[in-house]
């Protein structure tokens, strides 16, 4: 019930302000576990813990970043169709309360992080500065938008090797950077087709790129990934880093992977939000689940 000045209930701000952390996207933060896997590390109590703690904190971090976002960007968000239900630009949470949250969140975030790994609150620490200029900055510079959001998956992968102070692999570097530039103009894509007209109004940016332009730029980071992933999997220094010859067997899961994800691009104008793409889509799902059992028991029964 709201009140005579059209405030609402304390219940209500409190409801919108946990979803404007927007826990459907922690799914993101999983990229840290990527290290425990293939470090061989999953069987370790130890080792699975403080990867768990760090995703813990990751996701309050980026939980701080979307709402420091939605407050910066509560004009734009109520001239777009779905985001102008977001807590924030419904008028259901003020921005000063979330700003005020959002401080706290990564603060607490950032200090936990320190007791946990000063190198991973430092990938940490850097995650939210580059996400704030982002919001502030970097999100108005044609490309480079695009880039700055991919490299929040780069950090992730980056985070989970320093938490548990394993070498970083080249190979996890370049496939995770190619899919995040991948997933990036897609989103970019998906934002054009869906606000037509009214793109421009809703992200300044979005008058930079075109139809024809982030197609060709699909394709290339299209490409790159695949080859990338190919070669990763039949390198003979990995095989011998892991000890199986047989990880190539997960390329067939990759390869649908993608394109399933360019045909619900392409014919189904999805894209926007990868993650919600990927909770709603039951085929992806389910090809995710099974690149990630084969994958495991490929290195599992490497011995090592």
């Amino acid at each position: 019930m709201q009140t005579g000045t059209g405030a609402l209930p304390r219940g209500s701000a409190v409801g919108g302000l946990l979803r404007s952390l927007r826990a459907s996207q922690w799914i993101k933060n999983s990229v840290i576990f990527a290290a425990l896997i293939f470090a061989h590390r999953f069987a370790e109590g130890q080792a699975l813990a403080r990867s768990a703690y760090a995703f813990l904190l990751f996701c309050a971090v980026s939980s701080s970043v979307y709402l420091i976002n939605d407050v910066l960007d509560v004009a734009a968000d109520r001239a777009h169709p779905t985001k102008r239900l977001r807590p924030i630009a419904a008028g259901q949470v003020s921005p000063a309360l979330a700003a005020g949250f959002a401080v706290l969140l990564v603060a607490g975030a950032l200090g936990g992080a320190a007791l946990l790994s000063l190198p991973f609150c430092a990938v940490a620490a850097t995650y939210f500065l580059l996400n704030l200029s982002y919001s502030t900055w970097l999100k108005r510079v044609v490309i480079v938008d695009v880039m700055v959001i991919a490299s929040g998956f780069l950090l992730r992968a980056v985070a989970g090797a320093v938490v548990l102070e394993v070498e970083i692999s080249h190979w996890l570097v370049l496939c995770a950077s190619l899919l995040s530039l991948f997933l990036g103009f897609c989103k970019r894509r998906n934002e054009l087709a869906i606000l037509a007209e009214r793109a421009a109004d809703h992200r300044s940016i979005l008058s930079e790129y075109s139809f024809p332009f982030l197609d060709q730029m699909i394709s290339v980071v299209t490409s790159s990934t695949l080859v990338a992933y190919c070669f990763y999997t039949l390198s003979p220094e990995v095989e011998t880093k892991l000890g199986t010859r047989y990880l190539p067997l997960t390329i067939p899961f990759v390869l649908y992977g993608i394109f399933r994800y360019l045909y619900l691009v392409y014919r189904r104008d999805e894209g926007g939000n990868p993650t919600r793409t990927f909770y709603t889509d039951r085929p992806l799902l389910v090809d995710v689940a099974l690149w990630a059992l084969t994958a495991l028991v490929v290195l599992a029964r490497s011995g090592r």
